[in-house]
């Protein structure tokens, strides 16, 4: 199947280069040359614009825009919907907040354009692992599509199946959904995010308070000099808290139990606060979110060892590097 991508940064990159590992066929777009150049040395079709990647789309076209969340990415929807004809299809793929999806998905409607909102996940390991994918848009649209979306996705691998699930949607187990109408997949993929927070705090908290176990401020007998990276990597070995998230934190603790490069000053990409956000509208109780996303402002004025390790654990996932130090 043939898909146009742009943006071909750490995710938009690799999300072609899986595609065509399976035979697909894909035209690729960036403001950067170089990254341009360098998938179509790989097989992918290069275009010199949005207007010469559509050009070169077989009907019905499927142009996928993997972009931050905002601005860029806004901008890049309205050009593709001035240039996209009737039954093609726009995926916004990026984070972005789903009601501006909601309210996209209504303007190109009015058109005959398909718009379905992808809320990826998989950072800079995808590739290989595959991506777990939340997928909202109308049906038509996203059954057509499936091909790319089963490519993409990590498959059943090795994960145990859970019992009780036969006669349920089989995607779900192959990791990617279809959540529901223009919006849904991005709302999904918020509360995802905004859960994450929560779980990366718990784990950098209790790392810090093990690190302390052998303070001054307790008694002789009481304190333990405990070596974190053995810690971390028993926990991963048939623990009830073992994850992606701690193998990520048992791999940099392996490589610098002190984390001295890193910081501790934590961004947050936005869904975090919109999922706290949804949480106030809805009048649900999220104390741990909340409280995780308060952790990542406070990190920016006075950072902690637990503060650091949030900053490995982003750049094991996602590949995000902190601000340089001043």
């Amino acid at each position: 199947m043939q898909l146009g991508m742009i943006g071909l940064g750490r995710m938009g990159g690799n999300i072609v280069r899986r595609l065509l590992r399976d035979g697909h066929t894909a035209v690729v777009f960036d403001k950067s040359a170089e990254a341009v150049a360098a998938l179509v040395a790989e097989g992918a079709v290069g275009a010199t614009s949005l207007e010469d990647l559509v050009s070169k789309l077989e009907a019905p076209r499927t142009a996928w825009v993997m972009l931050p969340a905002g601005a860029i990415t806004e901008e890049a929807v309205k050009t593709l919907g001035g240039l996209m004809k009737t039954d093609d299809c726009i995926i916004d793929g990026g984070n972005s907040f789903y009601g501006d999806d909601v309210r996209r998905g209504q303007e190109l409607k009015g058109k005959g354009i398909h718009y379905v909102d992808v809320g990826t996940s998989g950072g800079v390991w995808g590739l290989e692992r595959g991506y777990c994918m939340m997928i909202g848009g109308d049906k038509e649209a996203v059954d057509r599509l499936d091909p790319i979306f089963r490519t993409l996705a990590p498959g059943l691998g090795d994960v145990p199946r859970t019992p009780g699930r036969e006669g349920r949607d089989p995607r779900a187990e192959h990791g990617y959904i279809h959540a529901g109408p223009t919006g849904a997949g991005h709302y999904v993929k918020m509360v995802h995010n905004g859960i994450e927070y929560g779980l990366m705090q718990a784990y950098a908290e209790g790392f810090d308070i093990l690190r302390h176990a052998d303070s001054e401020n307790l008694p002789p007998e009481r304190r333990f000099d405990l070596n974190l990276g053995d810690v971390a990597e028993v926990w991963r070995r048939g623990s009830v808290v073992s994850s992606w998230l701690l193998d990520l934190t048992a791999q940099a603790l392996a490589g610098d139990e002190d984390l001295d490069d890193f910081s501790g000053f934590v961004e947050d990409s936005g869904e975090g606060r919109w999922t706290i956000n949804a949480a106030v509208e809805q009048a649900v109780p999220a104390t741990v979110l909340s409280s995780a996303l308060y952790r990542r402002f406070r990190s920016r004025e006075q950072a902690s060892y637990a503060d650091k390790l949030l900053s490995a654990m982003r750049r094991g996932f996602g590949g995000h590097q902190e601000p340089k130090k001043s």
